[in-house]
Formats: C-alpha cells, sequence, structure tokens
C-alpha cells in the first residue's frame, strides 16, 4: 500500500533540498531570507542542478556557489566582529538575524539606516569590492540605530576594515610613516 498522506515520506528528500536552498551561509540557517541576492544564488544552484556533474560547467557553477557562500560568511563574520567589539558579545546572533518576519523599528529610521549602510559601502572595507548591497543589513543597521550604536559602529568599521586607495597594498595601512 502506497499512502501520499504520510508527512514524513519525503522527509529526507526535504532535508536534502533545504540544505542546497539555504541560501545565506551554511544548511538550516535559522536566519535565511530571501532577496534579490538570494534569488541569484538560488538561480545558480536550480541551474547547476540541472547539468551533469562531470560537466565543466556544473564544476564552475559548483565553485562560484561555494564561493559566494563563502564570501557572505566573511561579510557575516566582519559584521560580529565589530558587534562583539562593541560590547554585543552575547546579541551579535541575534541583531545579525534576519528572517522574513523581520521589521524596520521605526521607519522613520529607513533613510538613515540606508545612508549608514551606503557610508560604509563605500568608505570601508566591510563588504567585498564586488558585492552588492544586501537588503539584510539594512535591517541590522536599523538595530543599531534603535540601539543608538549605528554610528559607533561605522567609526570601528573604518578602522578595521579601512578603505584602501587603488595601488595600495594591505600592508602599506598598517605602516607607519617613515622619517
Amino acid at each position: 500500500l502506497h499512502s501520499n498522506n504520510n508527512p514524513y515520506a519525503s522527509f529526507g528528500a526535504t532535508l536534502a533540498r533545504d540544505e542546497e536552498q539555504n541560501l545565506w551561509s551554511t544548511p538550516h540557517d535559522v536566519t535565511h531570507t530571501e532577496a534579490d541576492d538570494d534569488r541569484v544564488l538560488y538561480n545558480m544552484i536550480v541551474v547547476r542542478n540541472q547539468l551533469d556533474k562531470d560537466s565543466e560547467e556544473w564544476q564552475k557553477l559548483n565553485y562560484d556557489i561555494y564561493t559566494l557562500r563563502q564570501t557572505r560568511k566573511e561579510v557575516r563574520s566582519r559584521w560580529k566582529h565589530i558587534l562583539e567589539d562593541l560590547g554585543f558579545q552575547k546579541e551579535a546572533d541575534s541583531l545579525l538575524s534576519v528572517t522574513k518576519l523581520s521589521i524596520i523599528s521605526d521607519s522613520q529610521n529607513m533613510g538613515k539606516a540606508r545612508d549608514i549602510l551606503l557610508k560604509l559601502s563605500e568608505e570601508t572595507n566591510i563588504f567585498p569590492t564586488s558585492w552588492e548591497l544586501s537588503e539584510r543589513y539594512l535591517f541590522v543597521v536599523d538595530r543599531l540605530i534603535a540601539l543608538d550604536a549605528a554610528d559607533e559602529f561605522f567609526k570601528i568599521a573604518s578602522v578595521m576594515y579601512p578603505k584602501r586607495h587603488s595601488g595600495e597594498r594591505a600592508d602599506d595601512s598598517q605602516k607607519a610613516p617613515q622619517c
């Protein structure tokens, strides 16, 4: 007998699908939300899954997916490190947690949050050069504004991840001026 009423019949397949569809950084990440950058990654995964695993295209897409996930982990780690430096050791993960149910705490803060996020992007290296701003961090900046910690976050980000000018090497900014 075969019954389609069994809710557990496809449990293993669901877990495998969940692992591939979790687009933030790691499988079963509770902070997952679907934003534009998530849809791009999702589309990459869908295309990859339609290809033969032995093909060069599959290998390339698989590498691109891995690279994007690693970049996201790195950005999240940078934000978490700054939050911990601000004294939010216990709250860092919850401050970074953004889900479909997340809301902006005060609609009047939206403009300020966008300005700070843009300033972080333009004046620091907290995001990689090719990174498109993620809506996820708009929610985080909104929370920082509500906690009156957004300006201090920017100051720390500017020191920890200073913007390098073209041609400047990472170790150049660490050297003291020589007389």
